[in-house]
Order: C-alpha cells, then sequence, then structure tokens
C-alpha cells in the first residue's frame, strides 16, 4: 500500500538524488552518509517518499531552522530545486505524521556514528589551537531543554528546583570534547540530566590521544578519570577544588609544587596507587574581585613548560562555553526547546545539532587556513546564516545506493 502522501513519479529519478545542502554536504558527504547508513541498517528495500538519505539531511536541516515546523524545514530543505518547477510536479509535500515516521525509521544511530566518523580535529599544528605540539581540548557538559512529553521525562529526567515545583522542561545533558583553537566539538555524548559528567566520560575517552592536551574545570576531577585519562597518554591539566588535599612533596623553582594524588584515604595512609601530579596555584584579579586558582597537571618539568604558560593556557579552557552558546543561542537560537516527544528522537536531534555546528565549524577552519587567520576571529553567526542561504542549489547528489 502506498504511504500516505505519495505520489509515483512520472520519472525513475529519486528525490534524494537531486538534494543540495551546500556545506553540508561538503562535511557530510552523501558517499559518507550512505556507507553509515548501510553499515547501520538503516536504508529500506523499496524507493519511499522519503529515503534514509534525504532524511539524514533533513535532521541537519532541523538544527539549521530550529523554528521552522516540519513541513517548513523540508520546503527550505528542498527550495529552488528543479522538481519544484515541473519535474517532479507529481510530488507531493509530505505530511507532519509521515516526516515523523521517516525519522523512526532512521533512528538515532545513524547521526551518532556519521558525527563520530566526519568529527575529527581541525587546528593546523603550530597555530593558535596548539601549545608546543599540543592540541589544546577541553571537556564539559551542558544541558538542553527537550519536548515536554512523559516518555522523554521518563528517559531524560527533569532538573529539581528549590521550590515543590517542576522546572519546565524535561533537559538532556550533553558531554561534549572540544578542540579549544577552533570550537568544533570532536566527541561527544548525551544521556539524562540526571546523570553525571562523571559517568558519561569514559564514553568519551577513546577520543584522546597523546597529540593532546586535556583541560576541564574543578568539578570534574576524580581518581579514576584522571588515571584512565593519563593512561591513554594525553596531557592533562584540570583545575582542583581548593578541598582537595594536595601536599607539597618537593618545591619548584618556578613556584609550583610537586604531590600525590592517592585514590583514597587507605591509599594515602599506605602510601598505594599514588600518582604524581604537579601543583600550579595563582590567583586572577578581575576589577575588584579576585579568583584562586589551583591546577594539577601531568607537565612535570617547570623549565620547559613554566607557571606562566600554563595558566595561560588553562584561560583558554574557557573557549568550550563560547563553543556551547553558538550550539545553544545561535544555532538552536534562545530559548528554543528541542521539539523531539520521543526519546530516540531526541538523541537523533542532538547529534544533528552537532553535525551542523562541526560543519560549520570545519568551514570556518578552511577559511581560516586558506587566509591564514585565526578561527576563533570569523563570525559563526554570519557563517550561519550564510549556510542556511546555501540549502537551495543546483544538483549535487550522486545516485543514492541505499535509497
Amino acid at each position: 500500500m502506498a504511504r500516505s502522501g505519495w505520489v509515483k513519479p512520472e520519472s525513475s529519478e529519486r528525490l534524494s538524488d537531486d538534494v543540495s545542502l551546500g556545506v553540508l554536504t561538503r562535511v557530510f558527504a552523501p558517499d559518507v552518509v550512505d556507507r553509515v547508513i548501510a553499515r547501520t541498517g538503516a536504508g529500506q528495500q523499496r524507493t519511499r517518499l522519503l529515503p534514509a538519505r534525504l532524511m539524514v539531511y533533513y535532521v541537519m536541516a532541523m538544527a539549521l531552522f530550529s523554528a521552522g515546523s516540519y513541513e517548513e524545514v523540508m520546503r527550505s530543505l528542498l527550495a529552488g530545486l528543479d522538481w519544484i518547477t515541473g519535474r517532479f510536479g507529481g510530488w507531493t509535500m509530505p505530511t507532519k505524521a509521515a516526516i515523523f515516521k521517516a525519522r523512526t525509521r532512521l533512528g538515532s544511530t545513524v547521526m551518532i556514528e556519521l558525527f563520530t566518523e566526519v568529527a575529527q580535529p581541525l587546528a593546523v599544528a603550530g597555530g593558535p589551537g596548539f601549545y608546543k605540539s599540543w592540541r589544546l581540548v577541553s571537556v564539559d557538559g551542558t544541558t538542553l531543554d527537550i519536548a515536554d512529553t512523559t516518555v522523554n521525562e521518563r528517559a531524560y529526567g527533569r532538573p529539581g528546583t528549590k521550590s515543590e515545583a517542576k522546572s519546565a522542561f524535561p533537559q538532556a545533558r550533553v558531554l561534549g570534547l572540544v578542540e579549544c583553537g577552533t570550537h568544533a566539538v570532536i566527541g561527544a555524548v548525551a544521556a539524562s540530566c540526571t546523570t553525571s559528567e562523571h559517568d558519561m566520560y569514559p564514553a568519551l575517552r577513546h577520543r584522546l590521544d597523546p597529540s593532546m592536551l586535556l583541560m576541564a574545570d574543578r568539578g570534574f576531577f576524580s581518581y579514576a578519570a584522571w588515571k584512565d585519562s593519563a593512561g591513554d597518554g594525553a596531557q592533562l591539566l584540570w583545575r582542583m577544588k581548593s578541598s582537595a588535599l594536595l601536599p607539597v612533596v618537593q618545591e619548584l623553582p618556578d613556584g609550583s609544587y610537586l604531590s600525590v594524588l592517592y585514590p583514597d584515604t587507605r591509599g594515602r595512609r599506605n602510601k598505594t596507587g599514588g600518582i604524581e601530579v604537579r601543583v600550579i596555584e595563582y590567583t586572577v584579579t578581575t576589577g575588584e574581585s579576585t579568583s584562586d586558582f589551583r591546577l594539577i597537571t601531568t607537565i612535570l618539568d617547570p623549565v620547559l613548560e613554566p607557571v606562566e604558560d600554563l595558566a595561560e593556557l588553562y584561560a583558554k579552557r574557557w573557549e568550550i562555553e563560547s563553543c556551547f552558546d553558538e550550539l545553544k543561542t545561535h544555532q538552536r537560537g534562545p530559548s528554543i526547546v528541542l521539539r523531539s516527544k520521543t526519546p530516540d528522537g531526541v538523541l537523533q536531534e542532538i547529534y544533528g545539532y552537532l553535525c551542523v555546528h562541526y560543519a560549520l565549524r570545519s568551514l570556518i577552519a578552511g577559511v581560516a587556513q586558506h587566509f591564514e587567520e585565526d578561527p576563533l576571529r570569523i563570525s559563526f553567526t554570519r557563517t550561519l546564516r550564510a549556510a542556511r542561504r546555501s540549502l537551495a542549489g543546483s544538483p549535487a547528489f550522486p545516485p543514492s545506493k541505499t535509497g
């Protein structure tokens, strides 16, 4: 039986063969999309009005046009194509229900694997995203408001308030690994808002490598996370709470000192399981306010990497906050709630947002490299507007292998 809204085309051409998405297809190329669809089993055996490849780009289009209705996003995705003017004159705009069913068929795994496969570091060695031979990256979490449905609340939770009243919306928590020099999210994991960042972090560790210097804020530390991350070969520079026990083992010429981390009180008492670290303490004054900083690092040599360098590096950790602001305020839009009413749809939509953000940051990084500019000096908002304009264009897709 034909699906609702489906009209058999007069020609054998498929709609998915003619969609053009400008910057998105440059980063998430159709052949890569087809490969991920085939690998995850999200394709279909017969031609549909809304085939899998089209729906992958539709999920990304939702992240570009977050305030638009399902139908309006589809119109924006397909605007300006030849089929609108007659070549596909028998094609009928799918209903909201048909789009929802197509998204459900696609699932979230395709978007997760597509992002994971494509999202790689962008900073150029020796550029502003590096300190010596180390790529500067930061890890932190943020939350996103999601549609207020019973199943979403059950799956993702609702943050508590100081009163008995419920918070306005359920929330999903996203933990991201961000390249500080480009704002590119190169790793991400999503979970309920009640899941701690510590519990989410192991799913990101495989994205670390010895070329990286990883920075994290003071609420992120745990002995296991530090030990495992250092074991992966990355250098670490993390802020610590002032209450953390870090005894002075050896004072160093630059004012820092060596200390030892222990797994617990018994380990400290028996001096077992200790990990040597370097401790850096300093104060930052901004206007009339002062803040005390206490950092620990795996970088132990005070001559090659002095205190001043590492304190200045840690300030770059805040680029992850700017990255999340791009994603949540500019790309999504202030006060916009994710539209998906099912838990898997929420996950699919989150990774659609991450894919689009990465595509925009990839474009910015390429332009910055061409003109020998700092990627962070190129406007994200202007790039976002340009990407929205680029959706309509000449056909760019070869025939889809998966429909």
